[in-house]
């Protein structure tokens, strides 16, 4: 299983991280992999998000950020000069509810090869 926690619905970044991992979506599948995206946008933004995208992954609301404490992706960043507390781009791979691996301050364009990559090295491993 693939969570990735991006910080919005359509801005550039998380729309591009988004398509990417649409587009490698058969091979997530065929590696056994799921992928998740996770935001605190609303059920309704996401379903806006994946019909104009077209995103075929599945994304999740965490506006309680039950989820991104969790994961400890809540972090100050720096918005226009102003200190404000958003998701930091984060990705974590499980094997076996088991954590494998995890990314932090991911770029959005190359990450979900780059996860994918790290899944077939981890299967060839095993």
């Amino acid at each position: 299983m693939v969570l990735y926690f991006y910080p919005k619905d359509s801005t550039p970044g998380c729309t591009t991280q988004a398509l990417e991992f649409t587009e490698l979506k058969d091979q997530f599948d065929a590696m056994g992999a799921t992928v998740v995206g996770i935001s605190r946008d609303s059920v309704k933004s996401h379903q806006n998000f994946t019909t104009k995208q077209e995103l075929q992954i599945e994304l999740v609301s965490d506006a309680d950020e039950i989820l991104c404490k969790h994961f400890d992706v809540i972090k100050e960043k720096n918005m226009y000069g102003k200190k404000v507390m958003g998701i930091e781009r984060s990705t974590f791979l499980f094997h076996n509810n088991q954590l494998m691996k995890s990314y932090r301050k991911v770029t959005a364009a190359g990450h979900a090869a780059q996860v994918l990559d790290d899944i077939h090295t981890m299967s060839e491993v095993e």
